[in-house]
């Protein structure tokens, strides 16, 4: 593991060791917030990722200071005084525009490509993050993203600022890969904690692994970052993911792999419009067969249809022992329509006073008893009725009101409404103008 200095040398917004060195990698990846600066000092601990610098960002120097990777930056020291943003996307936003000078130099140099990483739904990686995109954006870097979304059970304001963040963050970003916490119930549940968790960060350690790998080793089929940037570059949504196969079914047991992530968002892959493919193999009696490679053509066209852009490369092992027989097969898989953002998370009710089914029955029964009519209820969509979706717009997951009482008819003092009082409301509704209500 790696260790670092006690010795730390401060610089306004920038906290490094006192011997740090900045490298000449073209990757950077940067963490933001709590969620974001573990996901990345997971990726530290690795040690396997070459070919990449790490940073991260916080407004909470304790947290920064606990965290093991050397390149830290500190969030609006003057807003927040280090004591972080208190669930306050807002806040953030403002700590990360106060920073936006040690944000610009961190991402300077021989920098080409960012991958910024957040949770979504708190304070700082809700606010800051989309920030520190549209910095990378503008520096005309190509700018990926990892989100992930929160539990359910974390509530509606949790899941409606993340949902929010991620539509801010879409609109500075190339890439957009989503990871649904939730999944880990469902995929992970048997596992404890400590265990099941980590799944959410090494999907970004996959992603970043996998584009280092096709930058840094060239290949018998070469695919180079010329290829990742024209995959990648103003994309949407996508999806990342690397498998391992072996045996008789290797081809189809690493496609299916690299295909699906149980923690990612279900997407139909056959609506992905670019795809880049890099495979691994070794140079020996168990290496990659020409049947093998139309077999992987033919197992990603069955999965993903005909893209407009397909590319794929071909690495061998220098050392083909460490496959042992295996095929390492990475997909980058793009072009997701940003459209389906609002699929992917429960509707919001935030903004929708819910009337018991039950309630509403027995009015109009009773009121159709008391006149000889008979009323027949007919059951609509949540789309029909005209109620938006969770996603749809970039306000519509906030909660704009909400009560703490019971809310009191409000009506002037020289209104007399005691004829009202004999008619149900349910039979008072599109009154547009004074009608005789002693009819």
């Amino acid at each position: 593991m790696k260790t670092l200095k006690n010795t730390i040398m401060e610089n306004d917004d920038t906290l490094t060791p006192y011997n740090w060195v900045k490298s000449g990698n073209i990757i950077k990846v940067i963490g933001v917030g709590g969620g974001g600066c573990n996901a990345v000092e997971h990726m530290f601990k690795l040690e396997d990722i070459k070919g990449a610098d790490f940073i991260i960002c916080n407004t909470d120097r304790q947290a920064l200071a606990k965290n093991e990777v050397p390149f830290k930056i500190q969030l609006g020291n003057e807003l927040t005084k280090g004591l972080g943003a208190g669930l306050d996307p807002l806040r953030g936003r403002k700590a990360a525009i106060e920073s936006q000078d040690a944000i610009k130099e961190a991402l300077g140099g021989k920098t080409e490509m960012v991958f910024v990483t957040c949770g979504m739904g708190g304070g700082t990686g809700t606010g800051a993050a989309p920030v520190i995109a549209d910095i990378a954006h503008k520096m005309d870097l190509l700018t990926v993203a990892v989100v992930t979304l929160p539990f359910e059970d974390e509530g509606y304001e949790t899941m409606s600022r993340a949902i929010e963040g991620i539509h801010e963050m879409s609109k500075c970003v190339d890439s957009l890969l989503i990871i649904n916490n939730q999944k880990i119930y469902e995929v992970y549940g048997d596992l404890p904690i400590h265990e099941a968790f980590p799944k959410a960060d090494e999907i970004l350690a996959t992603a970043v692994r996998g584009i280092t790998e096709i930058i840094m080793d060239t290949g018998y089929i070469n695919v180079d970052f010329a290829d990742v940037k024209k995959t990648m570059k103003g994309s949407g949504l996508a999806l990342m993911g690397s498998g391992r196969g072996n045996g008789e079914n290797r081809i189809r047991d690493a496609v299916t792999q690299a295909l699906t992530s149980p923690l990612l968002n279900d997407f139909d892959l056959k609506t992905a419009r670019n795809v880049l493919v890099n495979i691994r193999t070794s140079k020996d009696e168990n290496g990659l067969y020409a049947r093998e490679l139309k077999q992987i053509s033919d197992c990603i066209e069955e999965n993903m249809g005909n893209t407009d852009n397909f590319k794929r490369g071909i690495v061998y092992e220098e050392d083909g022992g460490k496959l042992n027989g295996d095929i390492c097969i990475t997909i980058i898989a793009t072009g997701f329509s940003m459209s389906l953002l609002p699929q992917i998370t429960k509707r919001d009710r935030g903004n929708v006073i819910v009337i018991d089914e039950n309630y509403v029955s027995k009015t109009l029964k009773d009121s159709s008893e008391e006149e000889g009519e008979i009323v027949s209820l007919q059951t609509i969509s949540v789309e029909e009725a005209g109620i938006q979706v969770i996603g749809k717009t970039t306000n519509t997951n906030i909660r704009k009101f909400h009560y703490s009482e019971p809310p009191l008819l409000a009506v002037n003092s020289g209104n007399n409404i005691s004829e009202l009082e004999d008619i149900p409301s349910i039979r008072r509704c599109n009154w547009t103008q004074p009608v005789d209500i002693s009819r």
